[in-house]
Parts: structure tokens; C-alpha cells; sequence
């Protein structure tokens, strides 16, 4: 199994229309897009997109295999809160990548001069 994260951000120009109409839309057009890249693995591999919003939503086919991954763990471990677990790292990583986006739009801010 091979897999591509992407977060995109809601507010990119690219992806403004689509998260206008609703929440998940940009990570599911970034998903088709990963996958029409990736075409060519789809004989040897199976690949699955993972792709998140900046502001949190997943792409459905995203949102489905990190459902069916936690289950898993939660089977193989017995810890009914596996799932939860899994999507609190998600969550944390999503606000770490925000957070440096921040931070570099206010250090490339500073250093215009």
C-alpha cells in the first residue's frame, strides 16, 4: 500500500471556490487530483490519497480509510479508544502545519526589506 498526504488550505485561490460550496470539497478535489497522478502505481500498489483541509475536513475516500485503519487498531489492540487516538495525532499535525504556515507568512513579511 503506498499513500500521499496532502492539507490543503481552504483559502488557496485554487481550491476557494470549491470550499465555498462545503466542508471537505477542496481535500476531495486534492485527493482526485493525487490520484489522476498517481494513475500509473495503481497496477502494482494500491494507493490511497490522504488528504486533509487546513481548517480540519477530510476528503470522503480519506475520511474512510482512516475510519477502516482505526478499527483495525482498535481490534488488534482491544483499546476502544484507538480511533480517537488516531484522529487526535491527525488533528495535531494539521494544527503543527498551520502553525507554520503562520510563522512563515509572518517572518517572509519581515523580511521583505
Amino acid at each position: 500500500m503506498t499513500w500521499d498526504v496532502t492539507v490543503v488550505s481552504t483559502l488557496a485561490a485554487f481550491y476557494l471556490s470549491s470550499s465555498a460550496r462545503s466542508a471537505g470539497a477542496a481535500a476531495d478535489l486534492a485527493a482526485s487530483r493525487k490520484e489522476a497522478k498517481y494513475t500509473s502505481l495503481t497496477n502494482s500498489y494500491i494507493f490511497q490519497p490522504i488528504a486533509v483541509e487546513s481548517h480540519g475536513s477530510f476528503s470522503a475516500s480519506s475520511l474512510s480509510f482512516l475510519t477502516t485503519l482505526g478499527e483495525r487498531l482498535m481490534g488488534t489492540s482491544g483499546d476502544l479508544r484507538e480511533m480517537s487516538y488516531l484522529f487526535h495525532r491527525l488533528s495535531v499535525i494539521v494544527q503543527h502545519f498551520n502553525s507554520v504556515l503562520i510563522h512563515e507568512s509572518f517572518v517572509s513579511e519581515l523580511h521583505k526589506d
